[in-house]
């Protein structure tokens, strides 16, 4: 305000002396009233002069602060504002564009806006701009969207640009307002991600899967080739998880996911349903199906190979196969979820062949399937109808008097009627349903043991009760064992449990810790089908066993074949060696038990001395034998 009123105070002084001046110099002023209005005129015009030139420095003072206001707003601004003229060069460049940039105003004002953009825009801004001032086409002006920036260091990145047009002195000048959209484009990635990725393998999930899968199918169609579904599972992956912890097995998805990766196209796709599952998609095979069924199956005796090299699971190393099951397709004949059911189907059916193979899908597979899973569907609701029993094998000593039974559990369907073990049994392992079958088989021989405690020619006995793998994998699998005899009141020295020598394949320290729990509190083991499967001594001696069982097929071939009669003796042996009892199952003939008896088996078990009946028949023939 200062600089202001300065300019008023000299024109009113200078006007005021000079005034004064002339009053006193009566030779130049004409006589009477003229000389009053000449110093009048003389005064008004000092005021009016000040005036003006108050008026002047206001406006400009005005201008100033607006000047400042506009340009602290701009620098304050998140969003950088740059302006243009019309020859592309750059007229002002705000403080929050040059943090976007990374220039200094001063390294960019007055040089070509085209530096901060990356080709192929940085070569063609002139034309773009020539031809919107010659034509009107508005490709960039008043039209918001997504480009790509070029910072000083010549690293890219996303914004929005929205410009506009004005006139500044007759001339077109463009305003560009930029926002840098980084952290908004890697939300919308991860957004992406999470919908149609596996977040722990990065593979597609299902989603996506289905996405490609339909325009695999539309891709067949217009060319006429081949594709292929295939489904893979990992074989025993449970195991893994329950033994090791999820941890391990995640590991393990990884690098399978890793591996499959490597045995296909950077065309085909490699997802993952969840869990173990994982599907590959093959696409552009041979138009001939004999030589896309070649190319498929070339692709999966590759991944056979891969999967089955050995995994580093931290310090675990471990080996892991797959099975899998191979669906081919051309054109959209058949629906997305059809082929995959079908590819399932066929998975399954490698894994029944044996595991760790593939299988192609045959109609014929569809029909077992759904059979299986009517199957499945009975076993469910015959464990809440209770349509399941237990039968009993008697087992007798050398002298033949009995020493114990066998519960084998039975299936009495009311519309299929008796269903075979060899039925059921490795569906319900398969299915998960051998935890609450097995849950009641414990509980019924429990309670079975308490009845027999009570009955003087029974209280004697043992009763043995054979225990599936997944069942003694679970965690809580001693809890379980303690409660229910607790709950019933049955004695544990009473209770046998009978295990398999393939249990101890996976994880023999963690069967030995819970054998030995069980055994503290007077529980005994027995292995069953000793001779068949996983056979070490060194673990073989560690385990705190009472009995072994020797297999029905060395029982059978007794007199057929040479060997089975050794390695029948050699069992015997071998278990008196360690301090147990021998007996053997399956048999049948008078002949096999002398046999038997004479190389020193223990206990017999079979049709000839008893076939497996309900508890109250067993006990019946019991009673009649003892009072003959």
């Amino acid at each position: 305000m200062a600089g202001a009123v300065l300019p008023l105070v000299a024109c009113v002084l200078a006007a005021g002396a000079g005034a004064v001046w002339l009053w006193r110099q009566p030779s130049f002023l004409p006589d009477g009233p003229l000389a009053l209005v000449l110093l009048v005129f003389g005064l008004l015009g000092g005021v009016a002069c000040t005036a003006w030139t108050l008026h002047r420095r206001v406006q400009e003072q005005a201008l100033q602060d607006a000047l400042r206001r506009t340009q602290a707003i701009l620098d304050n601004m998140v969003d950088g504002v740059i302006t243009i003229d019309q020859h592309g060069v750059i007229a002002s460049f705000s403080q929050a564009a040059a943090r976007m940039f990374g220039y200094e105003a001063g390294e960019v004002m007055g040089r070509n806006v085209s530096m901060l953009m990356p080709e192929p825009h940085r070569s063609h801004h002139d034309d773009y701009l020539r031809h919107h001032l010659q034509t009107g086409e508005a490709r960039v002006v008043d039209i918001g969207r997504d480009v790509e920036g070029r910072r000083k260091d010549g690293s890219t990145f996303p914004m929005h640009l929205s410009v506009s047009q004005t006139l500044q002195l007759g001339a077109p000048v463009f305003i560009g307002l930029v926002q840098d959209i980084s952290q908004r484009r890697r939300a919308e990635e991860e957004i992406h991600r999470l919908a149609f990725y596996d977040p722990l393998t990065g593979l597609p999930n299902r989603r996506l899967l289905m996405d490609r899968l339909q325009q695999a199918l539309a891709g067949s169609t217009r060319t006429g080739r081949h594709g292929a579904v295939m489904f893979l599972d990992l074989d025993n992956f449970k195991t893994l998880n329950d033994t090791q912890g999820h941890d391990m097995g995640d590991l393990l998805l990884q690098q399978v996911a890793a591996r499959l990766h490597e045995c296909v196209r950077e065309t085909d796709t490699v997802a993952r349903l969840g869990g173990d599952e994982f599907v590959l998609l093959l696409e552009a095979l041979s138009p001939r199906a004999a030589e896309a069924a070649a190319q498929v199956e070339a692709v999966a005796t590759k991944i056979l190979r891969g999967l089955g090299q050995p995994y580093r699971l931290g310090e675990l190393q471990h080996r892991s196969t797959p099975s899998v099951g191979i669906v081919l397709f051309l054109r959209d004949a058949v629906s997305m979820e059809d082929l995959l059911k079908m590819a399932d189907v066929a998975m399954y059916q490698a894994k029944a062949a044996g595991r760790n193979t593939t299988c192609f899908y045959d109609p014929a597979m569809q029909a077992a399937v759904a059979a299986r899973a009517a199957l499945e569907a009975d076993m469910r609701q015959s464990l809440r109808d209770h349509d399941f029993l237990l039968h009993y094998q008697p087992q007798v000593d050398r002298h033949g008097e009995l020493v114990g039974a066998e519960a084998l559990l039975r299936w009495q369907h009311p519309r299929r009627g008796t269903v075979s073990p060899g039925a059921f049994i490795p569906l319900a392992e398969d299915s998960g349903l051998i935890g609450p079958l097995g849950t009641w088989v414990l509980d019924a021989a429990c309670v079975r043991l308490v009845r027999w405690a009570a009955q003087p020619a029974m209280a004697h006995c043992t009763l043995a009760v054979n225990v599936s793998a997944r069942q003694l994998a679970e965690p809580g699998f001693v809890a379980l064992v303690v409660a229910t005899l607790a709950r019933t009141g049955a004695r544990p020295d009473r209770l046998k449990l009978e295990l398999t020598e393939s249990m101890l394949a996976d994880d023999v320290e963690g069967v030995i810790a819970k054998m030995l729990a069980l055994k503290a509190l007077g529980v005994g083991f027995s292995l069953d089908d000793f001779g068949t499967g996983y056979s070490s001594l060194s673990y073989l001696k560690r385990l705190p066993l009472d009995q072994l069982k020797i297999d029905q097929s060395f029982v059978r071939d007794l007199f057929a074949n040479a060997n089975a009669g050794v390695i029948a003796r050699t069992i015997i042996g071998l278990g008196h060696s360690l301090g147990l009892s021998v007996i053997a199952e399956g048999v049948e003939t008078e002949e096999q038990q002398a046999a038997l008896w004479e190389s020193g088996c223990d206990a017999f078990q079979g049709y000839l001395l008893g076939r497996p009946a309900p508890a109250q028949a067993m006990e019946s023939r019991i009673a009649a034998a003892l009072l003959h």
